[in-house]
């Protein structure tokens, strides 16, 4: 079969996506692909809630399981091994968060918000260290204005025995048919000015 790339992401790795809001970006990779048998995107809402929070959130679902994707609602980026599929799996060679969120809407420059923030970071990046294979990478795309920059992404890792390769401009416009949304709150369904972002990159230090 024919190997295919978008940005970092090739057809031939097995891809881990979390926290997908309607699933629009796990959509863009698995049709770039031609296929997304290697793909696993995981969202923290189950079918129910993402019907009723975004408005094409099923129609994604349902061409990514014509693609082939595999597909699991309830995965907590904390605890991930606690899934029944994902309890054994420790061949990712990317596992991808795009702008992880609390679910607090009170002002982000609170040093109380930026914390909550921090601690799901730290969580999920404790969680999916254990699950990628020899040198393979964690991807977190992020704000890098302020206050986000505050997060200090690259501490958090680094307190987690990760080692930083590299941070590249994050551009929308490559990943076709990608839309972010909020993920929680009034206006869930919505999309939020991404600004100046990045993806930062991990691995396990050796």
């Amino acid at each position: 079969m024919e190997k295919k790339s978008i940005t970092h992401y090739k057809s031939s790795q097995k891809n881990l996506l979390v926290g997908e809001g309607d699933f629009s970006f796990s959509l863009c990779l698995a049709k770039a692909f031609g296929s997304a048998r290697n793909m696993v995107a995981t969202s923290l809402d189950d079918r129910a809630s993402l019907a009723r929070k975004y408005t094409n959130a099923i129609s994604n679902l349902d061409e990514l399981e014509g693609l082939g994707c595999t597909i699991l609602h309830e995965v907590d980026v904390h605890n991930m091994k606690q899934h029944h599929y994902l309890k054994h799996s420790n061949d990712f060679h990317r596992i991808i968060f795009n702008f992880p969120h609390s679910g607090l809407f009170s002002r982000e420059i609170y040093e109380s918000v930026i914390e909550q923030h921090k601690k799901l970071v730290s969580g999920f990046l404790r969680s999916a260290k254990s699950m990628l294979r020899f040198f393979g990478e964690i991807h977190i795309t992020h704000k890098t204005s302020y206050p986000y920059s505050n997060w200090n992404i690259k501490n958090l890792a680094e307190n987690e025995d990760l080692s930083f390769i590299e941070e590249v401009d994050f551009h929308q416009v490559l990943y076709p048919g990608y839309i972010n949304k909020r993920g929680a709150g009034s206006k869930c369904g919505q999309s939020f000015t991404i600004g100046e972002c990045s993806t930062f990159k991990f691995r396990i230090s050796l």
